[in-house]
């Protein structure tokens, strides 16, 4: 599913217009991101958690050159996935 029909999706379940559905999956998307810059952590009980992770610098090898390289410490968005999210898509 691609962002046009989740759009037709949302705007269907809701009963609103795809305009405004639009808007609205922007908000939160534009949102989410936001806090994850800000290092927050967004919870939607029930269906899971978006958080921001940090990897720690490391030695890696390139493949193609067998050289050890220096991996510059990151960060990384995660989602984890709630209880009733798991539940339902295993039924």
């Amino acid at each position: 599913m691609n962002k046009a029909e989740l759009v037709a999706s949302i705007s269907d379940k809701a009963g609103i217009s795809k305009k405004d559905a639009e808007k609205a999956l922007s908000a939160f998307l534009d949102t989410v991101a936001a806090e994850l810059k800000k290092g927050e952590k967004i919870q939607l009980v029930g269906f899971g958690t978006f958080e921001v992770r940090e990897r720690a610098a490391r030695t890696g090898i390139n493949p193609q050159t067998k050289q050890t390289i220096e991996i510059a410490a990151s960060k990384s968005p995660v989602f984890k996935a709630g209880k009733a999210l798991k539940d339902s898509i295993s039924k």
